[in-house]
């Protein structure tokens, strides 16, 4: 299967969260190319984006874990 390039943005507003999303995100660091996270502290969010390589399979399999933790968003954008 081809790998494909994508970025996830994450939405994350409860910071209890933060901790079962990194365990999460260390479980895909093989696929992982780099990662960026912004605090946005007026609005009490933290902002990340994840630059992925990896199958389809396993972008959308991260995508959804990732959306199913309490107060976290995701949403991808993936190559063609």
């Amino acid at each position: 299967m081809e790998n494909k390039i994508a970025i996830i943005g994450i939405i994350v507003e409860n910071l209890d969260s933060v901790e079962k999303l990194n365990i999460l995100l260390h479980n895909y660091s093989e696929f992982i190319i780099g990662r960026l996270g912004l605090p946005y502290k007026e609005k009490a969010v933290n902002i990340i984006s994840i630059a992925v390589d990896a199958p389809e399979k396993i972008i959308h399999d991260l995508t959804e874990k990732i959306g199913a933790i309490d107060g976290i968003s995701s949403n991808t954008a993936v190559s063609k």
